[in-house]
């Protein structure tokens, strides 16, 4: 067996040094619960018969005799199209229970709102909090506590992390994830975005734009780029949460079917031997799997987000600087829009996930003594699922990628670090994802143009005010002003900028998601502009080094200047579109360090 890197070793340590009080009440607090035993045995005949009064007589007769209970959590809906397809899941689920003795019940619903329909609109100052409502919203199904296992349908941006979050406080349970799978590939990525840089420029109509967009989100499964959706279906993979070789099977395959009755019958398999719960299975050396997965695939800069929320719901408490040094000692080994041109049915079909779990694991990346669904060992991920006269079966990964150009070995890596850096300096802490970013726009020293919304750059894109070699520095859209918004609307400005030859870079306290491109982005910026920080002080005209190869990001004006200046105010609060309903998460929300929501551990040393 390969030996742990000494880098991962050490930051792995490191973690479970820091995470030792926490994580030891969280463990406490769980082992209580499931030293209690199922917890049907404590509800009143009242209580029972609630749960079971609308099942069908069958059911009803096995739920007397204490057979295994499938708790089902769906983020099921028809708008978006990556959960359109689990509307066929609960009957799957339901049969498989029966077929084997037991029985699955629809605990119930958690929202899913779509970021790509909500971009650049009012609804997405709801978009990451709406990640804590699906958490609360997973209690509430969960906590009838008449479960013996769980079964997550949710696929995309919010929704896994929170429906994740929301299953760890109840850690006592066995719990699988079963998503949907891409859609088929539509317009090539690289179009696409041709499409876009030429809309912004006003060199194409609104017809050609909605053409090629329809053209590529076109039928129900996952946006094929590798966004934060993908990215949550490799992270559930790699940190052993779901089926080996489930992520990207397509919606409607028999093999996507097979692989969900698969998820519940294994789930049954769970409960009735006792062999594992979800406490068990995330662990410090998990959440280091899972960083060291997004590192390798260049994955989704959201993570920076999800992760250290995800890991606080465990006990665990993680930072962007593991992150940084675990991207240091990792090599990327796939070229996935919007880092290359292929989607992610093409990085299935080269290899996917099993490949990609064999090569970090042959490397020494993984940690590869961990529990996960599958049972104890990640080497059970270094395969891929087949049919085989209509039952499941698994294969090793293929002996080498079908695709270099998408896929690659460990021993010849696109680079040799991951795609994610932690800067920090005058203007505070935050991260910026370089998988595409050229090795000459790494570094980018030049006067601040300052904003206060992203409206207020395109407008003054539109009227040619940015010709120029600048830094736009856009403020106020964290957690705690608008909710942290994704500023997805800037992406096409910015990189016709560079390509025009203008030395540009993006500078905020928003998100981007990585999908800046090839555009150099230092993004979750905190402290936010609307504290007493160097970020609410910065003017046009200021001189700001941004360089990635140094971590670093400062603001060329001495200390006493800038204390000398007023602090820029915060704009006025937006209300409608639901937004006066999350004041109260504005109010209370942790740093984007701290995982930007309502939940986490309160320490004193926290970011």
């Amino acid at each position: 067996m390969t030996d742990l890197h000494p880098t991962i070793a050490a930051v792995t340590g490191r973690i479970i040094e820091r995470s030792r009080d926490t994580r030891t009440r969280y463990l406490e607090r769980t082992a209580k619960v499931r030293r209690q035993g199922p917890r049907r045995s404590h509800l009143s005949c009242g209580n029972i018969a609630h749960a079971m009064a609308s099942a069908a007589p069958a059911d009803k007769l096995l739920q007397r005799t204490r057979a295994v209970n499938l708790g089902i959590c769906t983020a099921y809906n028809d708008m978006l199209s990556a959960h359109q397809p689990f509307a066929t899941y609960p009957d799957l689920i339901k049969a498989e229970a029966r077929r084997r003795g037991a029985t699955a019940q629809v605990a119930g619903g958690v929202p899913a709102m779509c970021d790509g329909v909500t971009q650049g609109q009012p609804g997405m100052e709801l978009s990451l909090f709406s990640r804590d409502v699906v958490a609360m919203a997973t209690a509430v199904a969960l906590t009838h506590d008449v479960f013996d296992a769980a079964i997550m349908l949710g696929v995309c941006d919010k929704i896994v992390p929170g429906l994740l979050i929301g299953g760890l406080s109840f850690g006592h349970l066995p719990i699988i994830f079963a998503p949907a799978g891409p859609m088929p590939s539509g317009l090539p990525n690289k179009e696409k975005a041709a499409v876009r840089e030429r809309y912004a420029q006003g060199l194409a109509t609104r017809e050609d734009l909605l053409n090629a967009e329809t053209a590529s989100y076109h039928s129900p499964g996952t946006c094929t780029f590798y966004g934060t959706a993908n990215s949550n279906q490799m992270l559930m993979e790699i940190m052993g949460l779901q089926l080996p070789g489930t992520s990207f099977v397509q919606p409607g395959a028999p093999l996507r079917d097979a692989l969900t009755r698969h998820a519940a019958a294994r789930a049954i398999e769970l409960a009735e031997t006792a062999a594992v719960s979800l406490s068990e299975i995330v662990d410090e050396r998990t959440i280091v799997n899972g960083i060291v997965g997004l590192m390798a695939t260049g994955g989704s800069t959201n993570h920076a987000i999800h992760l250290p929320a995800i890991a606080a719901a465990a006990g665990i408490l993680i930072d962007w600087d593991d992150f940084a040094e675990i991207s240091s000692v990792t090599p990327l080994l796939t070229r996935i829009y919007p880092n290359g041109s292929a989607d992610v049915n093409h990085f299935h079909a080269a290899g996917g996930m099993s490949f990609l779990i064999r090569e970090l694991l042959s490397s020494g990346r993984l940690h590869p003594d961990v529990e996960t669904v599958m049972g104890k060992g990640l080497e059970l991920y270094a395969q891929e699922p087949w049919l085989s006269e209509g039952e499941i079966g698994w294969r090793p990964a293929p002996d080498a990628s079908l695709d270099e150009t998408i896929l690659r070995p460990s021993s010849n890596p696109f680079e040799q670090e991951g795609g994610l850096r932690r800067l920090k300096g005058s203007i505070g802490r935050s991260v910026i994802k370089i998988s595409s970013v050229a090795q000459d726009r790494r570094r980018i020293e030049a006067p601040a143009i300052v904003f206060d919304s992203q409206d207020a750059f395109l407008e003054a894109f539109s009227m040619g005010r940015l010709n120029k070699d600048h830094v736009a520095v856009i403020r106020f859209q964290g957690p705690r002003v608008n909710g942290m918004p994704e500023l997805h609307k800037l992406t096409p400005s910015l990189q016709a900028l560079q390509n025009k030859g203008f030395r540009v870079a993006l500078v905020t306290d928003g998100r981007m998601s990585g999908a800046s491109g090839s555009v150099p982005a230092a993004i979750h910026l905190c402290p936010g502009a609307e504290e007493d920080s160097i970020l609410s002080r910065i003017q046009d005209g200021d001189v700001i080094m941004l360089d990635a190869d140094e971590g670093r990001l400062d603001v060329m004006v001495s200390d006493e200047e800038l204390m000398l200046r007023a602090r820029a105010q915060v704009p006025e609060d937006e209300v409608g579109w639901g937004r006066d309903l999350f004041e109260i998460f504005r109010v209370h929300a942790a740093s984007p360090e701290a995982g930007g929501g309502l939940f986490g551990i309160k320490t004193g040393n926290r970011p």
